[in-house]
């Protein structure tokens, strides 16, 4: 009873934030009011959308387009009218949420979608020193781990996933996946035609015909109908590119040759005549669609060779019949309907012309947007179990904090899998402050290349501030001078061995960021040579938690294709809720059971609308344990 008593005054004193109104969020927040919290702040940037209906359910149709945070705080005040709700619909990398905002709360949870914002918020909280407890799903798997700084691991401890990249010569060259199509034809192909023209592309934009060097067969002539000029399209990147590609006879002595594919031949005259026509969406209300005008319902369906080149024509038309002024300034997004429709049928002629299998619209959209389809039930009792390691961390039990795993099936009785909290590492840079080291070309690498590759992309800071022992040679920031900022912009152009304080070999950086109180060095090795394929940044960071590559397979998960990280050895023990108090079940009976639950040992990350989950390196092949 002292124990309950316990509780419930720490929880009613209580002051937290949630980071993220979204699947989670919505749960949490639910859960939170129902067990007594009674001052609580939401944090979320996000507006609602139609799609985010089916699982969180504090939002409702009328709510389309408002506030998350907004509208969740207002939904369950209808219910729990007396309690303190503060909601802020504002990115949580802002300058208002400072390390002095974060201080004021008693715990920290995250429902949030993306590692840059998790990484933030992590070292806002090692700064501030308040308990952060993290959470993920995807489908039906999940996870609940707690961070408390000086007692476990911090959230940048171990390696987290980053999307898979690939080299340019693949994607424009020699794709052998789906996934190399679909990313050819939403970063090169829909870019060239509907994006920024001023962007870099690595498509080929020259045509058989080309007389002079800088002609671009991507522009449209002025005496150029739509049809003509989509056929010309079609012809240049799915017949001429690949004829072009053919003529390298060193690079097919190994794969299975391609074959151009030409509207006269995917799609007869008269088929391409009848093709159409925008009839189907020509109310000026309607979501312009290629398959509403062509009388296609199945999304689910895998299209041939002709049905996707028909789509892909009537696609490419109503872009520019129904939203040309958008044309010259958009990006891909999962959402829109017709730019999905225009990327999977580009995918898939693409993918028909080596030989790859085609996928339906449905699939190629999980792929092109990383979407694995969330479960309300996951959510919700992800959402009860970081409640209750908050009431854990309120009541200081450190020494029964539990990072917890929610599996897809069974495990000998068991769905939720609870492993105690690791020890800080003492090689990670942000809770460690361990150096690192930079392997790159001193000579040819410009200071911005370090700054975007490493510092702001590997390093995850906002506004970085970089030395070289005493030389300040960049700082990112509101508050500069005009001739500060001057400075640093022609510092950013110049190679590390130009800069005011000479970057060679052994050269030590420090890096800062003030915003989130993090600091760090880097040692330089300097190397002139690098594998375009292997180290495609032209440097290599280590020292730190390489981050696992992901790859998104046909029905839109992503899976973890390599880490770089591995258990530096095994504990033998892991409590086993299943068995008597006291027990412990032994590494060979967990390995035993690993198959049946699709387990992996190697990170995993999944993106979707509201929803991240980090499945790290499987718990029981951690030697770190938290005494």
């Amino acid at each position: 009873m002292a124990s309950a008593a316990a509780s419930e005054e720490a929880v009613k004193a209580a002051k937290v934030l949630m980071v993220g109104a979204g699947g989670i969020g919505c749960e949490l927040l639910k859960t939170l009011a129902l067990s007594g919290f009674s001052d609580i702040h939401i944090i979320d940037l996000d507006t609602i959308e139609v799609s985010n209906l089916n699982r969180q359910f504090l939002f409702r149709k009328s709510h389309v387009g408002q506030s998350k945070a907004h509208v969740a705080r207002d939904a369950i005040l209808k219910f729990r009218p007396n309690i303190n709700i503060k909601s802020y619909h504002a990115n949580v990398k802002d300058s208002e949420f400072n390390v002095d905002f974060f201080k004021q709360f008693n715990v920290v949870m995250n429902g949030l979608d993306n590692l840059d914002a998790r990484r933030h918020v992590n070292r806002l909280c090692l700064a501030a020193e308040v308990p952060l407890v993290e959470s993920g799903t995807t489908g039906f798997l999940g996870q609940v781990t707690v961070h408390v700084k000086g007692k476990t691991e911090c959230y940048e401890c171990q390696a987290k996933p980053v999307p898979k990249s690939y080299p340019v010569c693949t994607i424009t060259s020699t794709p052998s996946k789906f996934v190399h199509c679909i990313v050819w034809a939403k970063d090169l192909l829909f870019a060239k035609l509907f994006g920024d023209k001023n962007q870099d592309n690595d498509l080929n934009v020259h045509s058989k015909d080309d007389s002079s060097s800088n002609s671009d067969v991507f522009k449209r002539d002025a005496d150029e109908d739509l049809d003509q000029y989509a056929r010309r399209i079609y012809d240049h990147v799915f017949g001429y590119n690949i004829e072009a590609a053919l003529d390298n006879e060193e690079t097919w002595k190994n794969r299975k040759r391609p074959h151009p594919i030409y509207i006269r031949d995917a799609l007869p005259e008269e088929a391409l005549k009848q093709n159409g026509s925008s009839g189907g969406c020509n109310k000026e209300h309607e979501e312009p669609s290629a398959m509403a005008s062509l009388g296609l319902t199945n999304p689910q369906e895998i299209w041939t060779l002709a049905e996707n080149s028909r789509v892909f024509m009537e696609a490419f038309k109503l872009f520019f019949e129904k939203r040309e002024k958008e044309i010259g300034s958009l990006i891909f997004d999962k959402d829109d309907q017709l730019a999905v429709e225009f990327v999977t049928t580009a995918a898939n002629i693409r993918a028909y012309s080596f030989g790859i299998p085609l996928h339906s619209l449905f699939e190629a959209k999980g792929v092109a947007g990383n979407i694995v389809h969330a479960v309300a039930t996951t959510n919700a009792i992800i959402a009860g179990l970081i409640v209750i390691e908050a009431i854990k961390v309120l009541r200081g039990d450190y020494k029964n904090y539990r990072m917890t795993f929610c599996l897809e099936h069974p495990t000998r009785k068991m769905l939720l899998m609870p492993v105690e909290p690791f020890e800080p590492n003492k090689s990670c840079y942000v809770c460690s402050e361990t150096p690192l080291l930079l392997d790159v070309n001193t000579k040819e690498t410009k200071l911005r290349e370090v700054i975007d590759k490493i510092i702001k992309s590997k390093l995850g800071m906002n506004l970085p501030l970089v030395m070289i022992g005493s030389t300040l040679v960049f700082e990112d920031g509101d508050g500069l001078d005009e001739d500060e900022a001057a400075n640093y912009a022609l510092n950013l152009d110049k190679v590390l061995a130009e800069l005011p304080a000479p970057v060679i070999n052994g050269t030590k950086l420090t890096v800062e960021d003030f915003q989130q109180e993090l600091s760090c060095s880097i040692n330089i090795k300097h190397r002139e040579e690098f594998d375009e394929e292997k180290e495609p940044d032209g440097m290599v960071l280590s020292g730190w938690s390489a981050p696992v590559e992901k790859q998104v397979n046909s029905n839109g998960e992503n899976k973890s294709e390599s880490s770089s990280s591995s258990a530096h050895g095994t504990d033998d023990t892991v409590e086993d809720i299943s068995a008597k108090p006291g027990m412990k079940r032994k590494l060979d009976e967990i390995s035993e059971t690993k198959e049946n639950c699709g387990a992996s040992s190697s990170a995993q990350v999944v993106e979707d609308n509201d929803d991240l989950t980090m499945l790290e390196e499987d718990p029981m092949l951690k030697k770190k344990r938290l005494q």
